[in-house]
């Protein structure tokens, strides 16, 4: 008995959209799968700013593709950098100079920072859309607080004066993570610092904070932010990021060490590498059946794409978008090759949340936004991430663990976490970083 010919669909991104379209057509005997990534694993981007702040292991937020997809012998995962596409012959060329063909390409490369052209950024500001980027500043918050600890007097040179770009969810659960780790934790480790000294200073060019929340959310995020000493400027907009300081659009300029970007994202590399239109933030626009116009076996989802959803412009950029998208794009696969037919795109609205540090959280679920706050809020965070979680094979009792953990315990990290050594990073030549603005990242 022959196999059956099989359809071959090539996946770029293995991120939420990728897994999810892979694992629906993972149990498709007519068709299989390459895989292509980076990485050999799946990341849980909104638990990056817990890793960045040694709340979390980078393994605790990682699902290897191979553990994922175990027994389905019809999904290849391949890791590497998958660097250009050919819509017209369904074909991807690789890093290493090779290229990966099939009947369908399921374009879910995911996102990559925005610096929006600000002088010095991409050089010495740390982004968080990666797990190597929340352990670059994991380890720089673990540097700056060694180096103030040898020697106090650093701490006037910025030693611990933290900037955060960015009033969106990435700045917001930074700002009150760090916050909670640098008032809560650190103190523990280095009694002898002044808690006085440490800032953290949360800029961006809007005057509210988690802008595509209600009026309400935005005072509730101020009002926890500012309880846990985060300083708001808000209505400004960083113009310069240097080794030892940020310039800022109204003159102010402020020494610090550490720039935490999460000012924005745009669509990763590939998007400009293919030979279609590009939209806001270079996303690749799509249809209602999450095609590309003119490419009918041509998908793009997740943050990748811009996919249009009634009268907005397009659904934001978030892991229910992504993972939903995925998954719809794999129906509308099988809708051909079982002779079916397609569906338009529906998203389920689960809402839009946000941590803000221990206890306190803000939620706002369903089409008509119905707002939640502090353990409410953390219990809906927790419901829609762990559907996310179990999406990657994850343990959900290990999670529920961690979360009252994290919940409860304000003091607790593990020593592992805190012990700077995982990830190298350039020394501060301190010497050097005086006023004439000299020295290294």
């Amino acid at each position: 008995m022959t196999a059956p010919n099989r359809t071959h669909i090539v996946i770029v991104g293995g991120g939420f959209a990728g897994v999810a379209c892979a694992k629906l057509l993972a149990g498709e005997e007519h068709a299989r799968v390459t895989l292509i990534d980076l990485n050999s694993y799946q990341q849980f981007q909104p638990l990056l700013y817990q890793v960045a702040t040694a709340e979390l292991a980078g393994r605790d937020i990682t699902f290897d593709h191979t553990e994922i997809f175990r027994g389905q012998q019809s999904v290849t995962p391949i890791q590497t950098e998958a660097v250009s596409a050919d819509v017209d012959e369904l074909s991807v060329s690789l890093a290493d100079g090779t290229t990966v063909s099939g009947d369908y390409l399921v374009l879910a490369a995911g996102a990559q920072p925005n610096f929006f052209h600000t002088t010095g950024a991409q050089e010495y500001a740390f982004p968080l859309y990666s797990l190597t980027d929340a352990r670059r500043v994991r380890e720089r918050v673990l540097q700056l607080f060694g180096d103030a600890a040898a020697k106090r007097e650093l701490i006037d040179d910025g030693a611990l004066t933290f900037v955060v770009v960015g009033g969106g969810a990435t700045g917001v659960e930074i700002s009150g993570a760090l916050s909670d780790l640098v008032h809560d934790v650190m103190p523990h480790r280095y009694p002898h610092l002044a808690v006085a000294g440490i800032k953290i200073i949360l800029v961006d060019v809007g005057h509210t904070l988690l802008a595509p929340f209600t009026d309400e959310s935005h005072a509730y995020a101020t009002k926890q932010l500012k309880r846990r000493n985060v300083e708001l400027r808000l209505g400004t907009a960083v113009t310069e990021v240097a080794r030892d300081h940020v310039v800022l659009r109204d003159g102010a300029t402020i020494r610090t060490h550490l720039v935490i970007w999460g000012g924005g994202e745009m669509a990763s590399a590939i998007a400009g590498n293919v030979g279609l239109g590009q939209g806001r933030g270079g996303r690749i626009d799509v249809s209602a059946d999450l095609s590309v116009p003119g490419q009918p076996k041509v998908f793009a989802v997740g943050d990748i794409a811009n996919i249009p959803y009634g009268d907005e412009q397009a659904l934001p950029q978030l892991g229910s978008v992504a993972q939903q998208s995925g998954a719809w794009a794999a129906k509308n696969i099988l809708g051909d090759i079982h002779g079916t037919g397609r569906e338009p795109f529906h998203y389920r609205d689960k809402g839009i949340m946000a941590m803000i540090g221990r206890k306190a959280a803000v939620a706002e679920l369903g089409p008509h936004r119905h707002e939640l706050n502090g353990r409410l809020a953390f219990a809906a965070w927790l419901g829609v991430h762990a559907e996310l979680l179990s999406n990657a094979g994850a343990e959900f009792k290990a999670f529920i663990a961690w979360a009252e953990d994290f919940y409860l315990r304000p003091h607790h990290r593990s020593a592992e976490l805190l012990d700077p050594t995982q990830v190298e990073l350039p020394k501060i030549h301190w010497k050097q970083s005086g006023r004439d603005g000299q020295g290294t990242r």
